[in-house]
């Protein structure tokens, strides 16, 4: 009797196993059908290989390939002379910060790429400590105005630019800005200062025209200084050396 009973136990376990795995495969095939939905939907980057290092776009210094183009200063440069008398331009020096205005300096200086030269690669130039802008005007160019009113009180200065001449040695840009005096006539007449020097000099006539009026007031009372006064202010107004009081230019 209980053996019965075991057996109709059995039974009834074996059909619910069999109801139940056909469910348990569904739900297993639902489940992996959303997983790669998802994958699809949301994708992951790619991942580097092992031991494979990942590629850069960077290209070293070492292979870059190098600008064929010639400076344009090389042009300015003598070939194959002394690098101690290479033009400023075709040197590059260190600035020397603790110089005393005024007083010898030595540079240190090398030539620039391309240019070519005999001596030492680093020399010595022997210099005055000066910036320059601080030049005598002798040593540099400047240009010229062409809207500059030439007669005007006072003067008119004009903003110029300057360039430090080839074979001159300064500390700090060899070009720069400077105002500058323009270069203007009152409206004297060289002519007419030196007609009245000779005809009328003894009573001062040139001076007085030339707005000189102290000096004329010395010959006017002198005679001229005697003649001799005379004598030396047609020399000087003939060479140009005396003009108008107010500095401009004869015309």
């Amino acid at each position: 009797m209980a053996a019965l009973v075991a057996a109709r136990a059995v039974r009834g376990l074996c059909r619910v196993l069999l109801f139940l795995s056909p469910l348990c495969v569904l739900s297993g095939r639902a489940s992996l059908i959303s997983h790669s939905q998802a994958q699809l939907s949301h994708p992951q980057a790619p991942q580097p290989e092992v031991g494979v290092l990942p590629r850069s776009t960077h290209v070293p210094a070492s292979k870059v390939p190098e600008a064929t183009g010639t400076p344009p200063y090389v042009n300015l440069c003598p070939s194959n002379g002394s690098c101690g008398r290479l033009p400023p331009d075709c040197v590059s020096c260190k600035t020397n910060n603790s110089c005393i205005y005024g007083k010898p300096v030595l540079l240190e200086c090398q030539a620039k790429l391309q240019v070519h030269c005999i001596g030492p690669e680093t020399f010595a130039i022997n210099t005055t400590c000066q910036f320059c802008w601080q030049l005598p005007p002798s040593d540099y160019t400047c240009s010229n105005a062409t809207n500059c009113k030439t007669v005007s009180c006072p003067r008119e200065r004009y903003r110029a630019n300057c360039t430090v001449k080839d074979h001159i040695h300064c500390l700090g840009n060899r070009t720069f800005p400077k105002m500058l005096y323009c270069n203007w006539t009152g409206g004297y007449k060289w002519s007419t200062a030196l007609a009245l020097s000779i005809t009328l000099g003894g009573f001062g006539a040139d001076r007085f025209y030339l707005g000189q009026w102290r000096e004329g007031l010395g010959k006017l009372f002198s005679f001229g200084g005697l003649g001799i006064w005379t004598l030396i202010d047609v020399l000087l107004i003939g060479v140009g050396y005396v003009g108008p009081a107010d500095g401009s230019l004869y015309i």
